[in-house]
């Protein structure tokens, strides 16, 4: 347990924007805001002399640019960052190299016009810099992994993976590592509106399978990851002929979260069973861990990723006290893991057809 507030420190090229983030930081008393910068020099100055337990950067500022100011001091002097940042089609894709670089969160700028909406708005805020406190600032597991071998895709199998805080950088890490014949995978990342297609993009640009963020409607495929888009709706799976479909929908945020992934992995569970694996990585609060449970249950394979390799081990350590998941494991077995459950049941299909035959 903390024993004293959780100290930030505001960096933004905005007056306006530090006042408010300021006010709203403030006034939760899990947080002191100790300082606030308008530019890197002063930022840097500050975090020598005020040692802040949490940075907000703003990426856009005069001078050193945010995501120079942020690899800076992740290469010295590392701490908890989360990206507080208007998003536009090239800051989308800034942010994306931010969270490569080691910021652990990402956080859509508080529009100063939302009137009555803000103190919700705020009080998401206050929560994931409380939770960006625990994080680990740097990435766990930094050693190169091999690609795995893998043969042809099973048939009617499909991988379904949950992550928050710290997904960007774990998802990072290992889906390049799954083979073009992999069965199709299902992510749902939290993150704000707009910025998983350029996350998609990324990921599609150095992995083996192709990578997009999901439309209404797309097919299930082997060799392709779709990936939940952000902030809006939820996404699940749907049965389509023989196969399986993604629905995009309005609904309530569930786990205080939208997309949310129980709402994805309780839809696997409902129509995959045996013929799905799931893996819950790295990210607060607890979604994921009662839809992980379900796939369990169901008879799927499911896994989540240990406290060491998490940046922040909330999701993770939630599924693991429900029992949902059979497996804990570090970040870089859980592909592994993930495709000999998806070889093992064809296996067990061809066995089970020799007997009849």
């Amino acid at each position: 347990m903390r024993d004293r507030r959780i100290r930030v420190l505001i960096v933004d090229d905005s007056a306006m924007v530090r006042k408010v983030l300021a006010m709203g930081l403030g006034s939760d008393k899990r947080l002191e805001v100790v300082g606030t910068a308008s530019n890197a020099g002063s930022a840097r100055q500050q975090m020598e002399e005020l040692r802040p337990d949490v940075v907000t950067l703003d990426l856009e500022m005069p001078h050193m640019d945010g995501l120079t100011f942020l690899r800076s001091y992740m290469a010295t002097s590392p701490v908890p960052t989360v990206v507080i940042s208007s998003l536009t089609r090239e800051s989308g894709e800034v942010v994306m190299r931010a969270m490569e670089a080691g910021a652990v969160d990402i956080i859509s700028k508080p529009s100063l016009g939302v009137g009555e909406g803000l103190p919700a708005i705020m009080s998401d805020v206050c929560a994931r810099v409380a939770a960006a406190a625990s994080a680990r600032p740097t990435f766990p597991g930094s050693g190169a992994v091999a690609p795995m071998r893998q043969p042809d895709a099973s048939e009617g199998w499909v991988h379904a993976i949950g992550a928050s805080t710290g997904g960007v950088q774990a998802l990072s890490r290992i889906l390049p590592l799954f083979p073009p014949t992999t069965p199709g995978i299902v992510i749902v990342q939290h993150m704000p509106v707009g910025f998983t297609a350029p996350f998609a993009n990324r990921l599609d640009a150095i992995c083996q399978m192709r990578v997009c963020e999901a439309v209404d409607g797309d097919l299930v495929l082997p060799g392709v990851v779709l990936i939940a888009p952000g902030g809006l709706r939820h996404m699940e799976l749907v049965r389509s002929g023989g196969g399986l479909r993604v629905r995009l929908f309005h609904g309530d945020p569930v786990c205080y979260s939208r997309p949310s992934v129980d709402v994805l992995f309780a839809s696997l569970a409902r129509l995959a069973g045996r013929s799905c694996a799931a893996s819950l990585l790295t990210g607060m609060g607890r979604d994921g861990a009662a839809g992980l449970l379900e796939i369990r249950r169901a008879g799927g394979r499911t896994f989540a990723q240990d406290e060491a390799t998490s940046v922040v081990y909330g999701m993770p350590l939630a599924a693991r006290d429900l029992g949902a998941a059979e497996q804990i494991l570090p970040l870089d077995d859980i592909p592994g893991r993930m495709a000999l459950a998806a070889t093992a049941e064809r296996s067990s299909r061809r066995m089970a057809a020799a007997a009849q035959q």
